[in-house]
């Protein structure tokens, strides 16, 4: 069990986080629960899983206060202690006096602590999920259209960080909704179908999924209400097939 516990604080009141897969989170709290009084009953427990609930450490909910750290941060390799400042970090505890221990820790550290209950956790991470992972996959799948016409791997990547990288900046300053660019903010359906006449299979359905849920933030933005229906009918599957079939 050396090496799965990481404690922090020199007092008898120390906080030890479990930094194990989500997966192993349960029965690595049994295994420390069956420890006993050989662990003091002063020590809280806490998982560092954006998506687990308190429940995954139920065996150790009897005899100790239970907690979840979460940053919110991407970590595919080890980052410097500075990789925390700035960003939230989700916690949630069994007993108040934990959540705000864990509260303080987050602001030692930089961050921003947002208490995330067991109620939001899951739709809490899939948003996490969306931000982060997905926006990786959509920039591979980018590269890799690029790359299927000619570019290297490392121009298609670097054009489009370029892009993305402008369009975060531009989310920041300005938020979401008015962020938007494009032919579906601009409601220029002849643009649209050509996107979908150009591409097939997963990457077509993607590009159609993401263009109705970019259709709703446009109507958001100003889109009008004549322009949103022509791009909804242009992003449906149906339509998209009978153009193809009658241009062939």
């Amino acid at each position: 069990m050396e090496g799965l516990v990481r404690s922090l604080g020199s007092s008898p009141r120390a906080i030890a986080f479990l930094a194990v897969p989500d997966d192993a989170v349960l029965s690595i709290a049994g295994r420390l629960a069956r420890a006993g009084r050989r662990i003091p009953d002063t020590v809280a427990f806490a998982h560092l899983s954006g998506a687990l609930p308190l429940g995954a450490l139920e065996p150790l909910r009897a005899t100790h206060p239970i907690g979840s750290f979460h940053p919110l941060q991407s970590f595919p390799e080890p980052r410097p202690p500075d990789s925390l400042r700035g960003i939230v970090v989700a916690v949630d505890a069994s007993r108040p006096p934990l959540l705000r221990r864990l509260s303080i820790l987050a602001r030692a550290v930089g961050a921003r602590p947002k208490h995330v209950g067991d109620s939001q956790r899951a739709l809490y991470h899939a948003a996490a999920v969306f931000a982060s992972n997905y926006v990786d996959v959509l920039l591979a799948e980018g590269v890799r259209l690029l790359e299927a016409e000619g570019w290297s791997e490392k121009e298609a990547r670097a054009g489009l960080l370029a892009l993305a990288e402008g369009t975060l900046a531009s989310v920041r300053n300005r938020g979401v909704v008015a962020a938007l660019t494009g032919p579906v903010r601009r409601g220029d359906v002849n643009t649209i179908e050509r996107h979908v006449a150009s591409l097939s299979g997963p990457a077509a359905a993607l590009y159609r999924m993401l263009g109705l849920n970019a259709l709703e933030i446009a109507v958001e933005a100003g889109l009008e209400p004549a322009a949103a229906e022509r791009v909804q009918r242009a992003l449906t599957e149906k339509t998209a097939a009978t153009r193809r079939r009658r241009r062939s």
